[in-house]
């Protein structure tokens, strides 16, 4: 008979003992663990080893226990309750995210997390956790809030002056120039009015605060860069400095070694950067803007043969993944100090700094940015080396003079996914690409009009292809990708086959290929039964699948 339990423990899924009857507390205390976390499947009567012993006769009466929960959980929980058709009997409570902060009847807090041997523990949520969990849920916007004890005369003339030279390079709100002092600090909410009094705000200390009260009032707000060449470590600093101080040190310190190389059009020469100078500054601006300033760490700009990597405390906010991270609607965890960058000119005026910084690799026709390193507590951003494609930065800087406007990032993604996939289905596209399948054929339609792709066959198998013209050799280009692609899969098997796992930092060695191509050849061996995953992020580890 099918086994109808899953057969371990996860963050979502929780086995509790029910042979001596769970006490009420312990109960409880799991259900208000779940809600602060990621909601899940309490499994009552199954022990920590999974195996099965069965209820307790005074928990087999649904209603009863469903009402228990919500009567003995602030705000009320409202929980699922069944019985899971085993022998002997088991119930399964589903506990529903919550969306605020859930305490127990007695005032208990408790939250799940992931021990370091990947089995899962309920602990307490201290004072200084409910900020930040709240401001992950888009209920609290710590960078709004009045710093306790701070004096107006906390914020630096110096750090304003540099300020309004940033609204000038930048082209931000030209209208802020002309406004004193006090009435600058009151429009961009550097400084709130309590009794009569100015007082500065978080994102007023974090962006014109003196050096001294920064570190005084926010000793998180730390900023570091490295660079690196093989193991050697040729730069490293750390230091605590004004957010608006920081960016351009740390863009200083990139531009410095952002080397350039240029090709030629007709009449026009191209400038290729390595890194895209405004994807550049999009991903440092919105590490400051979007980390989690109640978590101590920094942020880390690194420099290394695989590109330039961009890391911020606090993972994404509520709704936002590493997968969705283009689709999702823009929302931040510091609208108060996102807004003022984006004011001064520093960031995305319309919140879609994301785009931008896909866009600086996809218009030279690099990798993908890559953030699947992220964890829960980390976001990571790396923009990858690579050699441009000199044939499609030609087709995009023809179609963009032809039509006077720069290629849409949906358009751009479609063009990357044929560049890796050769030849695609409108829902191989949209799947690959995460665009929705109403918008993949709007942009589809658009670039075949254009003569940028092809498309073959009917309306029900047709398939998309980049036009000839992308390729100074189409059939060597074609041959040799067929044969790579071979090849490395039954490399990677027969590496799988030789170890008792691989990773995607082996099968980058083993093929000399970025991590982002790695990620991506892992993924469809994954979907074709090749190999078989377990764990997530980049630490995730393969084996060998079942198919012949």
């Amino acid at each position: 008979m099918e086994r109808l339990i899953p057969e371990r423990e996860t963050l979502e899924i929780e086995f509790k003992s029910d042979i001596k009857k769970l006490s009420d507390t312990d109960l409880i205390d799991a259900i208000v663990a779940f809600a602060n976390t990621n909601g899940g499947d309490l499994y009552l009567g199954v022990e920590d080893d999974g195996t099965i012993t069965g209820l307790h006769k005074e928990h087999k009466d649904i209603l009863q226990l469903s009402a228990f929960i919500a009567n003995r959980t602030i705000p009320p929980v409202s929980v699922r309750v069944e019985m899971v058709g085993s022998d002997p009997d088991v119930l399964m409570i589903h506990v529903p995210k919550s969306r605020s902060i859930v305490a127990s009847s007695a005032g208990k807090i408790q939250r799940r997390r992931l021990k370091p041997d990947g089995s899962p523990e309920n602990i307490p949520m201290y004072p200084y956790e409910i900020n930040t969990r709240l401001s992950e849920l888009s209920m609290l916007d710590f960078s709004s809030q009045p710093v306790p004890g701070a004096q107006y005369s906390d914020l630096d003339s110096v750090e304003r002056a540099r300020l309004r030279n940033m609204i000038q390079t930048y082209h931000g709100e030209t209208t802020l120039l002309e406004l004193p002092d006090d009435e600058l600090d009151k429009a961009l909410q550097f400084a709130v009015t309590i009794d009569e009094k100015l007082i500065p705000t978080y994102t007023g200390i974090l962006l014109i605060g003196k050096k001294e009260k920064l570190k005084e009032y926010m000793p998180t707000a730390e900023s570091a860069y490295q660079m690196f060449k093989g193991t050697e470590l040729l730069a490293n600093e750390s230091f605590h400095l004004p957010l608006l101080a920081a960016i351009e040190k740390i863009i200083s310190f990139v531009e410095a070694r952002n080397s350039e190389s240029e090709m030629e059009m007709g009449i026009m020469r191209i400038s290729i950067p390595e890194f895209d100078k405004r994807a550049v500054r999009e991903a440092i601006v919105n590490a400051y803007a979007h980390r989690d300033y109640t978590r101590l760490g920094r942020v880390l700009v690194q420099i290394d043969a695989d590109g330039l990597t961009i890391s911020n405390p606090g993972g994404f906010v509520e709704g936002v993944t590493y997968e969705n991270i283009l689709r999702v609607e823009p929302h931040g965890r510091n609208p108060v100090l996102a807004d003022a960058l984006k004011r001064i000119g520093l960031a995305e005026r319309s919140g879609r700094g994301v785009d931008r910084i896909f866009e600086g690799s996809l218009k030279f026709g690099r990798e993908l940015p890559d953030y699947s390193e992220s964890t829960s507590v980390t976001v990571k951003l790396l923009i990858p080396r690579g050699m441009p494609n000199t044939q499609m930065i030609a087709l995009i800087t023809d179609h963009q003079r032809k039509t006077g406007e720069l290629m849409p990032i949906n358009s751009l993604l479609i063009l990357n996914a044929l560049k890796q996939g050769r030849r695609m289905s409108l829902l191989d596209i949209a799947k690959e690409t995460h665009v929705p399948e109403v918008k993949t054929r709007a942009a589809l339609e658009r670039l075949t009009e254009a003569g940028i792709i092809e498309a073959i066959g009917n309306t029900k198998s047709r398939t998309y292809t980049l036009s000839v013209r992308l390729y100074k050799n189409p059939a060597d280009y074609v041959r040799q990708t067929d044969i790579d692609q071979v090849r490395h899969r039954e490399l990677v098997k027969k590496l799988a086959s030789a170890k008792k796992f691989i990773t995607r930092k082996d099968v980058v060695e083993l093929l000399h290929i970025s991590p982002p191509q790695a990620y991506r050849l892992l993924k469809k061996m994954v979907a074709e039964n090749e190999l078989v995953i377990t764990g997530t992020t980049s630490a995730a580890k393969y084996t060998l699948g079942n198919s012949k």
